[in-house]
């Protein structure tokens, strides 16, 4: 059977990293074995899910260029594809599951629960021990109180028993039997529970693999359990490492930004996100850190997971999104970074060859596009810097001299209608207060830069000074 793998969030909040790393492995396995990525959305929390989440996932989802073969907005063969929409085909499983005695009802009240779990805490036992009152009713009897309406979940009647699987990451996996009781398969509302409705849509949705986090891995006794009931085979396990931040706790709101959506109001390039999210738990066989996903399609396998925490970097992110900017044409370059600035900005005022020009030279110094203004400042400010560094280089005894030569110097390129300085004008001015004023060294060049930029420190002047508009350049001498 060709390979099937799924993605199936809950739409009750805001697409995670951690889930789009998940769906980004998925897609990557699909791709790498031919086979079929699938989307389910897991919404039998009734209170929780709204479609508003559904529909921004899949925006994200988009952005981070990642595709399903089956799903909302595609359709497919194995629908429908939001479990909200398959209820009855749960209740009748689960209906199966008590006719075969092998799931009961269970009339455990809210207040007889709390008890319980109460005694089993003071004699320091799990509290799923003492869950099992209603294992035993004569089936006749729960029936009968079922048709009357009394309210009651359906529990499945755990064989207690030891449950081994191999996982793909992790290895030899195995629980003993006193893990879990006989847990809730449909809950008192008449809605599935999350391990039910799990295994029923990827056994009838012919799952071949299930690749999800780290802490899903509990789950997966339950899920064993599950299938062995229905008689039916088990898809294969994944389960990735955990993300977790600097503190090396699972990552949370308080690491800083944990949602998609945060990442794209940012404007970090989608195509960065994932390759950083690709690595926080798989590794490049020739250790290659920058490529983008199609480059690894034929790579991606399984044997290159790692079982170790991932740890989540905000910085080394940043880097990964200046990799990648420095990878676009100068075009697309433009097209990235220009709309974020704000609309009031100096640099859309420019030709389009100067934004061009621009960018390629700055964008060896950013990483990210919030970083852009500040850089332009020495383009565009007026303001002199009043920092210790400018102070001392205005004290010495040369600067003067420069600063009234360079002030005569830029009424004099204004009135011939130099728009901008080039660099042969600027070497000219140089060799001007070299020959002319006998100024050398750090005098030379640091008191021409502060009286040109109104800096003592910055980028290198022969690019800087041909960017510069003669209009901040007047402005800077008080003309």
């Amino acid at each position: 059977m060709s390979v099937r793998v799924r993605f199936a969030p809950s739409p009750t909040g805001l697409l995670h990293i951690g889930g789009a790393r998940t769906a980004l492995y998925c897609h990557l396995f699909a791709k790498a074995n031919k086979g079929s990525f699938v989307l389910r959305i897991e919404d039998t929390d009734l209170e929780r899910s709204k479609r508003e989440y559904e529909d921004a996932m899949i925006e994200d989802l988009k952005w981070c260029g990642l595709e399903w073969h089956e799903g909302p907005q595609v359709g497919g063969d194995f629908g429908p594809y939001r479990q909200s929409e398959r209820t009855q085909l749960y209740k009748d499983l689960a209906q199966q599951l008590v006719d075969e005695g092998k799931a009961y009802p269970c009339f455990l009240t809210n207040e007889e629960l709390e008890e319980l779990t109460e005694k089993a805490k003071a004699e320091n036992k799990a509290p799923h021990i003492y869950h099992d009152k209603y294992r035993d009713l004569d089936p006749v009897e729960a029936k009968k109180r079922v048709e009357s309406g009394e309210t009651h979940v359906i529990r499945f009647k755990n064989p207690g028993k030891v449950v081994s699987f191999t996982d793909l990451v992790r290895g030899d996996v195995s629980f003993p039997e006193d893990m879990v009781g006989d847990f809730v398969i449909m809950r008192s509302n008449g809605m599935p529970v999350y391990n039910f409705c799990c295994v029923i849509d990827d056994w009838k949705m012919k799952m071949t693999h299930v690749m999800r986090a780290e802490e899903h891995l509990n789950n997966t006794v339950r899920q064993l359990l599950l299938y062995e009931a229905f008689g039916v085979s088990a898809p294969e396990f994944a389960h990735c490492s955990l993300l977790v931040g600097e503190d090396r706790q699972k990552l949370s709101k308080r690491h800083g930004a944990t949602s998609v959506v945060q990442y794209k109001d940012q404007q970090f390039l989608p195509q960065a996100l994932m390759n950083y999210l690709c690595l926080l738990g798989w590794s490049h066989p020739e250790e290659k850190d920058i490529w983008d996903l199609d480059e690894i399609v034929p790579l991606f396998d399984l044997s290159r997971f790692s079982k170790s925490p991932a740890l989540y970097d905000i910085e080394k992110l940043k880097h990964f999104n200046g990799e990648h900017m420095r990878r676009l044409d100068t075009q697309a370059l433009v097209s990235y970074l220009k709309p974020t600035l704000s609309k009031d900005h100096a640099f859309h005022q420019q030709s389009e060859q100067w934004q061009k020009d621009c960018l390629e030279f700055f964008k060896e110094k950013i990483n990210t596009p919030n970083e852009l203004p500040e850089h332009l400042e020495v383009l565009f400010s007026t303001t002199p810097s009043d920092s210790p560094e400018s102070a001392e280089v205005a004290s010495w005894e040369s600067t003067p001299a420069i600063r009234a030569y360079v002030k005569e110097e830029i009424k004099r390129l204004d009135n011939e209608g130099v728009s901008f300085i080039s660099v042969d004008q600027f070497n000219e001015m140089t060799n001007h207060c070299k020959k002319e004023l006998k100024i050398k060294g750090k005098f030379l060049f640091k008191g021409l830069r502060l009286a040109l930029t109104g800096m003592a420190e910055g980028p290198d002047l022969k690019v800087v000074i041909p960017l510069t508009p003669m209009s901040v350049m007047k402005a800077r001498q008080g003309l």
